[in-house]
């Protein structure tokens, strides 16, 4: 009978596929078949809030899957569950276990193995297969507590931030304290006041054989550090500079070894990615991922380049140091060998039983690879080969060369500056034995260039230099800098900050960075990650009504607890330690509530409300429908502990959908739970009220007596707030020309929005209606009746253009006038640029105004240039005129004229 193998992907099943005989079949799960339900908070809590049982269910994606795995397990009396070796793959064994373990068949007692390695190769595969093992309940239960852990907080922190920020917004866990540190340093860097330094050298050489000059800089004045932070004391040591003598105090020769890197693990990995090749650690573990599961090599088949790369371990396995000691003597000789095997300090929680991210087979150089992988992954592979590579061989050795230079200043500038010596240095470095940089010389991320310019006095070779020597001075070197902020983070330095700080793990590093550039919290620039000011709005809130949640030290607890909990010699049990979150949460989520509005006053405001008969039309933005009725309706809903027409929705859609999909969960008691608690009459927050206030403002003119009505339950706030105002007259009046006549072309989006604001009753801010008269007057050819006695009744305060060189214009359109074959549009972006229908609409505005703007003459004149050799007497038009614009980069011709024939 066939034994089942399950993996998590098509990749790893190929690979493991071309390893494993015949009797196996070789199924991939595509990653996790269960999980908590998306659009509900799928945790059954106790009464007392002592058992939490994650309700799970198959995602509707997955059904057809699990689907096909129970056919394929029905067939089979062996199941090896291969998922990866770390928390979410015993999370998805354990699920595949509990979905499959009741699947009848030809065998109706399953056998279920739990097989584990760390390199997809023949050997590795084939070890793991003869030592099967039990699932690991531990690895499962602290699974379990990260994700009820994550979805608590998620759900309800993202709920009240929806209530009190604004809609579709989103708190996580971990996420959000990666946007604290973001945030924190942001104003960090606001705050920041530079203040000026000065930095001093200066350039010497021996006054025998003076042919190599070398450069010093300066280290004390007086015994003193040289920390010139004053215009003052710069004039000072500039003259002391000047009017020193220069001798050699000391010249020292020390040997220096410099050790190799360890192999890297995930977060290095990440780090060294972005610093050396500037991939994001998103597009590294991609193409990690890529590498692990199995590269089709031709002959060879699909083969497993790298070992499992999500892990925090240095640990290396002794046939991969035997392979590597192996390669480095063939390639270098017994010399580059590190004699005894290095061994790497694993931080406290490291996880063990993994290895450190390396080549499967270090035989394979990425030389060997370079007609086999894509140019990204190739690059990769190259850094992990080489990382390891250089873990196992000798030390680099240098001997570096370091002068002490004496500028003793004169008995007359002593006087003026009140300087007696000054200390200066110099140094070389010359290799003696390159050790591991033969293969590798690959740094840490350096520190910021302009710290590490100030303090470094390296330079590529000193002349030979005797104590006592008295030197020449050729020049003086002074530079006046000011300090600089922290810099921004990027990705690199992020998640170096959240491993330092111990805010998440291996599997989440790069998910915490995506899901912040998702939510637009964070946005890139010139590869740094920068708060956009909705994320600072976000952290804002988070930090003063979460404080003690979204705390870095506290996210670091609970994340070394859930350590605890998978670690077999620790006995936390994951339910205590839910227990004691939970009640830490729900005081938090008390304290976080906004202030409650006066329930006369919610009353009231509700009871006018009805006196509204016609409803502007929902708005759909995106996948959303906005409301004015449904709102309030939910709002009255709440207030009166009725049944809202949302919940009555879901209550629908889950009466229809399948039944429960859950494997064996009930979540029924959670319904009825959620289904009391929404019945009962709950509060309205001040924020709720402000928005009922604002969607009133709408509809004044369905109110009776709107402003007395304000007045009375003392909300005159509201008639003076600008953005609460209806449209103006005059904007309502230029929606109605425009319509007529069409925005201008590229700019229909943007219209049709602003349209649909006013169509909503909203009032354009200043800027909204300054863009708007931009159009109005780009298309002014086409306003029927438009005049500057228009413009003036219609308020727009747009000044008139300059004049305008009338003949030039002339002798731009007549000649454009001769072209028959106009060039394709172009699109960039969501625009259109089409120089026929230019031309058409410039000509007609220039008949009908006789004026045009700069821009379009500017535009005018390349189009003329550009398109010369069809224009008859072109040189003569381009001296007249004197046309100098520069001509740009040709189009295909479309054959068509001015005229669309």
């Amino acid at each position: 009978m066939k034994k089942l193998v399950i993996v998590e992907s098509p990749a790893k099943a190929r690979t493991i596929g071309r390893i494993v005989g015949s009797e196996y079949v070789v199924k991939a799960s595509v990653g996790h078949v269960r999980d908590l339900p998306e659009h509900s908070l799928g945790i059954k809590i106790s009464d007392n809030d002592t058992l939490f049982e994650p309700l799970y269910v198959v995602a509707n994606d997955k059904k057809h899957n699990v689907a096909e795995l129970k056919k394929s397990a029905k067939g089979c009396s062996e199941i090896f569950l291969a998922s990866d070796p770390d928390r979410e793959g015993e999370a998805i064994a354990w699920h595949l276990r509990e979905i499959l373990k009741d699947a009848k068949g030809k065998s109706p007692e399953k056998k279920f193995h739990r097989i584990q390695y760390n390199e997809i190769t023949p050997a590795a595969v084939r070890r793991a297969f003869e030592n099967p093992r039990e699932l690991d309940q531990n690895l499962i239960d602290a699974q379990q507590a990260r994700r009820i852990l994550d979805r608590l907080v998620g759900y309800k922190v993202s709920a009240s931030l929806w209530r009190q920020v604004g809609r579709c917004l989103s708190a996580g866990r971990v996420q959000s304290v990666g946007l604290r540190l973001l945030c924190e340093r942001e104003a960090e860097i606001e705050a920041f006041t530079s203040t000026p330094y000065w930095i001093f050298g200066a350039q010497l050489a021996k006054r025998i054989d003076p042919k190599t000059p070398f450069t010093v800089k300066l280290r004390n004045i007086d015994e003193e550090k040289a920390d010139v932070l004053n215009e003052e004391l710069a004039l000072r040591v500039e003259k002391a500079l000047d009017n020193g003598e220069f001798s050699v105090e000391e010249v020292a020769v020390t040997q220096k070894k410099r050790r190799p890197y360890a192999p890297f693990i995930t977060s290095t990995l990440q780090q060294s990615a972005s610093n050396a090749l500037g991939y994001a650690p998103s597009v590294t573990m991609s193409l990690a991922q890529n590498l692990y599961e199995g590269v089709d090599l031709g002959g060879d088949g699909s083969v497993g380049l790298i070992t499992y790369m999500r892990t925090d371990s240095f640990n290396i396995s002794q046939e991969a140091i035997d392979a590597a000691r192996k390669f480095i003597v063939e390639k270098f000789g017994e010399e580059y060998s590190q004699k005894t095997p290095r061994a790497f300090k694993n931080r406290k929680a490291a996880q063990g039983a993994h290895e450190a991210i390396r080549p499967t087979d270090p035989a394979r150089t990425p030389e060997s690879l370079a007609n086999k992988l894509k140019p990204q992954a190739l690059k990769l592979y190259d850094l992990i080969w080489r990382r390891f590579i250089a873990s196992q061989m000798t030390d680099s050795v240098s001997d570096v060369t370091t002068v002490r230079i004496s500028a003793v200043t004169s008995e007359e500038a002593r006087k003026e500056t009140d300087i007696h010596e000054l200390k200066l240095s110099a140094s070389s470095s010359k290799i003696v034995f390159p050790g591991f940089t033969k293969v590798s010389d690959i740094a840490k991320p350096s520190k910021d260039k302009a710290e590490k310019d100030d303090d470094d006095d390296t330079q590529d070779s000193l002349p030979p230099l005797e104590k006592g020597e008295l030197l020449d001075r050729l020049s003086i070197t002074s530079e006046r800098k000011e300090t600089k902020p922290p810099p921004h983070y990027n990705e690199a330095s992020l998640v170096k900050a959240l491993e330092a700080n111990g805010i998440g793990r291996p599997s989440t590093y790069a998910s915490i960075i995506t899901t912040l550039l998702t939510r637009k919290y964070v946005n890139r620039s010139k590869r740094n990650l920068i708060p956009t000011d909705l994320g600072k709005k976000v952290n804002e809130f988070l930090v003063e009504k979460y404080n003690d949640l979204f705390n870095v030290e506290f996210t670091a607890r609970m994340e070394n607890e859930l350590d605890e909990v998978e670690d077999p010699d620790k006995t936390l049990d994951w339910q205590g330690m839910l227990v004691s979150f939970y009640s830490n949460l729900k005081t938090w989520l008390e304290n976080a509530k906004p202030p409650e509005a006066d329930p006369e006053i919610v009353a009231a405001t509700l009871e006018k409300f009805k006196e509204v008969k016609e409803w502007i039309p929902p708005v759909k933005s995106g996948r959303r429908v906005f409301s004015d009725e449904n709102f309030v309706k939910d709002i009255d809903a709440t207030f009166h502990g009725k049944e809202t027409a949302r919940a009555a929705s879901r209550k629908k859609k889950k009466k229809t959908a399948e039944p429960a999909a859950t494997e064996g969960s009930d979540d029924s008691t959670a319904d009825v739970k959620e289904n009391a608690e929404s019945n009962e009459r709950r509060a309205v927050s001040q924020n709720q009220l402000n928005a009922l206030l604002s969607i009133m403002a709408r509809y004044r003119n369905q109110i009776l007596n709107f402003e007395d009505f304000l007045k009375s339950i003392g909300r005159s706030d509201v008639l003076e707030d600008e953005s609460l105002q209806p449209p103006r007259k005059s904007t309502v009046r230029i929606f109605e020309l425009m319509d007529k006549a069409g925005p201008p072309k590229g700019s229909e989006k943007f219209y049709s929005s602003l349209r649909e604001q006013i169509n909503h009753g909203k009032r354009l801010s200043d800027k909204q209606r300054h863009f708007l008269e931009r159009m109005f007057l780009e298309c002014s050819a086409n306003i029927e009746g438009f005049s500057d006695e228009l413009c003036k009744e219609l308020e727009i305060s747009a000044e008139p253009p300059p004049p305008v060189d009338t003949a030039k214009a002339e002798a731009l359109l007549g000649g454009l006038g001769h072209v028959t074959a106009w060039e394709e549009p172009t699109k960039k972006g969501k625009r259109v640029f089409d120089d026929a229908d230019f031309y058409n609409s410039v000509a007609t505005q220039f008949a009908v105004k006789q004026r045009l703007s700069e821009a379009q003459m500017r535009v005018l004149e390349r189009m003329f240039l550009n398109y010369k050799e069809q224009i008859p007497g072109a040189d003569k038009t381009i001296a007249t005129h004197d046309i100098k614009v520069q001509t740009r980069k040709t189009r295909k011709p479309r054959g068509k004229t001015a005229n669309g024939k």
